[in-house]
């Protein structure tokens, strides 16, 4: 499990390539770099990934063809730099709110605001079906980054971006046009899911009754 609380950002250094496979290999500063271990869970972008290597500095990951169609990672060059976030421990403090490191989607950057000490950021939801999970006030993990939601316009929302966000994290540095990892909060899914049901039972109750 993640919070959604960006620890830094690395460079991706190296990169192997093969049919719906990619192995790719990043530099990480020693605080996060402490204590790592084979195996273990690191998000990047938000999305969970398992250490496979370590080498001094460098660590990779490997990505699967279902991490590379849901994601934005398969689109990352050489140099470009990736949201980091080590796996929560117990007794962590949770300063965002609890992320599985499972994406959802990408969303593209639709429209960027700017004003003093603030940055608004629109971004467009590909798949209109989803949007019904994002809700005003709601959290919404970007890029491993725990947000507000701000406004929901059709199968558009928005989040606003303090000074700190935008240098601590990629966000900072997106342009129109890019794609950024979704996480949809889990209990806002499953509340959303459930009344579904419930009013499709008993739209169902009320039509049988109705014909009887």
């Amino acid at each position: 499990m993640f919070t959604g609380i960006v620890q830094g950002t690395a460079p991706l250094v190296a990169l192997n390539e093969k049919p719906n496979f990619r192995t790719h290999v990043i530099e990480m500063n020693a605080k996060l770099l402490s204590g790592i271990e084979l195996g273990a869970s690191i998000a990047h972008n938000g999305c969970c990934l398992t250490v496979t290597a370590v080498e001094g500095t460098h660590v990779s990951f490997d990505l699967i063809k279902e991490t590379l169609r849901l994601t934005n990672l398969g689109e990352l060059a050489l140099g470009d730099r990736i949201n980091i976030e080590r796996a929560a421990r117990f007794n962590d403090e949770i300063g965002g709110h609890l992320m599985s490191g499972h994406i959802i989607c990408t969303a593209e950057v639709a429209k960027i605001l700017d004003s003093e000490n603030n940055r608004q950021i629109w971004l467009s939801i590909p798949n209109a079906s989803l949007i019904k999970y994002i809700l005003h006030k709601g959290f919404i993990g970007i890029d491993g980054i725990s947000l507000t939601v701000g406004e929901v316009v059709n199968n558009r929302f928005s989040v606003h971006l303090i000074p700190e966000t935008l240098e601590r994290t990629t966000l900072g540095s997106k342009s129109l046009g890019d794609k950024v990892n979704i996480e949809i909060d889990p209990q806002t899914q499953a509340v959303v899911d459930s009344v579904e049901r419930v009013l499709v039972n008993r739209k169902s109750r009320l039509t049988t009754t109705h014909k009887d």
